[in-house]
Order: C-alpha cells, then sequence, then structure tokens
C-alpha cells in the first residue's frame, strides 16, 4: 500500500471552509487558466483567482454559491493576489471538466462548513 500524504484532525480543524457567493468573475489578462472572482463571504468580499478559464466562462461563475477555503496564505499570481481558493472536483488528471462543490440552498453566504 502507497504511504498517503495524511495529516491529523487537529490539521484538519484548521481549515477554514466557508461558503461564499461570487459577485463578479473575469479572466486574467495574458492568463489562458485564471479567472478574478470577488466573492462574498458574508463578512468580507475576497478576490479569489482560479484556474478554471478552460473550462467556464465568467458570466457562467457569477451568481454561483461556492466553497471557499478562507484562512489559506494569500498567494500572488500573474501579478494579482489571491486570498482563498474556490473548491472544486475533477473525475481525473486529464482534464475533465471541474464541479463545483455544490452548497444546498438555505446555507446562508458566510456559513462555516464543519
Amino acid at each position: 500500500m502507497e504511504e498517503q500524504n495524511t495529516i491529523t484532525i487537529e490539521d484538519f480543524f484548521k481549515t477554514e471552509l466557508k461558503v461564499g457567493k461570487v459577485l463578479t468573475c473575469e479572466k486574467v489578462p495574458k492568463s489562458k487558466k485564471l479567472l478574478k472572482m470577488e466573492i462574498d463571504l458574508g463578512e468580507e468580499v475576497r478576490q479569489v483567482l482560479a484556474g478554471l478559464a478552460p473550462w467556464y466562462l465568467p458570466e457562467e461563475v457569477v451568481g454561483r454559491r461556492v466553497v471557499v477555503v478562507a484562512n489559506l496564505q494569500p498567494a500572488k499570481l500573474m501579478g494579482l493576489e489571491s486570498q482563498g481558493m474556490v473548491l472544486a472536483a475533477t473525475g481525473d488528471a486529464e482534464g475533465s471538466v471541474p464541479c463545483f462543490v455544490q452548497v444546498p440552498e438555505g446555507v446562508p453566504v458566510g456559513a462555516r462548513i464543519r
């Protein structure tokens, strides 16, 4: 059996997953992959960059309720700061279309996922 990259339950509980709503979305100039989103997390709006441009048009993303890793250290991508990460799932590494993690209706923006 292969050794897995495991974490402790304490490490997992350090991750802050929040429900957000995409307010704006646009392609990042000079990038084939990145979309720049403004995401409402309830108490604040964050800029988050995601490599979803090969699969989604910006107008398809606006209004979506998404799950965001809210306490991820900010990162610079293409000269822009990303203040979180949007969770998406893919079936394989061959470029299948990523699916946003579904957030049930009734769960408010800003809610913490546990």
